[in-house]
This record gives C-alpha cells, structure tokens and sequence, in this order.
C-alpha cells in the first residue's frame, strides 16, 4: 500500500508561473467554460438546420445526450442570450448572431482536428479531443495550428 508524501515532504514547485500569468490562465479557462455549451447547441443546430432542414428540441436532446427539459432550459437561455429564434410548431432557428458563433467554433473546431489529425491522431479521436481543446484554445495557439497544417499540406 502506497501513501502520499506530506505536503512539507514534497519538493517545493519548480518553475512556478508568476501569479499574474497564473490568474490570466485560470481566467481565460473559467471563461472558455462559460461559452462552451451555447457554442455546442448553435453549432448543433446549425448542423442540424443544414442536414435534417429543422433543430427540433427532441434531436437536440439526442445529440447532446440529454433530456428534453435540459434542452428547453438551454434554449430558453440561448433565446435571452440573442442567438436562438424559437418559432411555434416549427422548431428553432439561429439569429445572425447564433450562424456567425456556430460558423466560427465549427472552423476553429476543423482547425483543432487537422491540427491532431497531422499530428496522426487517430481520425475518430482527433473528432471527439477536437471537441473539447477548440472551447479553450487562444486565438494565436489556433493561429500555430493553421499554419502547422497548412505547411503539411503543401
């Protein structure tokens, strides 16, 4: 049987980060938190508009792996929030401001995914990791991967 070490028995932490680049990184995360569901549902609906013609709450509800009345709460919250329209008898829809966040997490998630693909991450894996790293990525480490993959391909 293993034990921990007490704290005072550990070495003390190399290459501490100085605090304020600490408070920066734990904020941008905190923040990327925040937007990640309402970036999934519009991207969501978005495909969902494009592929099936309509974004019904019950193939939301599907897709996301969650039940209708999570869906409608979300919903509810994305309409506040300005980029859901939600139409009676006919679904919901995406504002002006709804497509440009869906179409801009959808090519930041493609970024991450050609990034990991060229990388020779495994396609169905690169997919799903794709998923989580594009809701925290910073605009300049998403810059790096575009030119990374752009340089492979020529």
């Amino acid at each position: 049987m293993s034990r921990k070490a007490p704290a005072s028995a550990l070495p003390p932490a190399a290459g501490l980060p100085d605090a304020q680049v600490q408070v920066e990184s734990f904020r941008q995360v905190r923040e990327a938190h925040r937007s990640e569901l309402t970036e999934d549902y519009v991207e969501l609906i978005s495909d969902l508009l494009v592929h099936a013609g309509e974004a019904r709450q019950v193939d939301i509800a599907e897709r996301m792996g969650v039940s209708q009345p999570t869906v409608a709460k979300m919903l509810k919250r994305l309409i506040r929030d300005g980029y859901v329209i939600q139409r009676p008898y006919r679904g919901v829809f995406l504002s002006d401001a709804g497509q440009r966040l869906a179409q801009a997490s959808r090519a930041r998630h493609r970024t991450v995914e050609a990034f990991l693909l060229a990388l020779g991450v495994p396609e169905d894996i690169a997919r799903r990791d794709a998923e989580g790293i594009e809701h925290h990525v910073s605009a300049e480490t998403l810059a790096a991967f575009e030119t990374f993959t752009a340089g492979r391909r020529d």
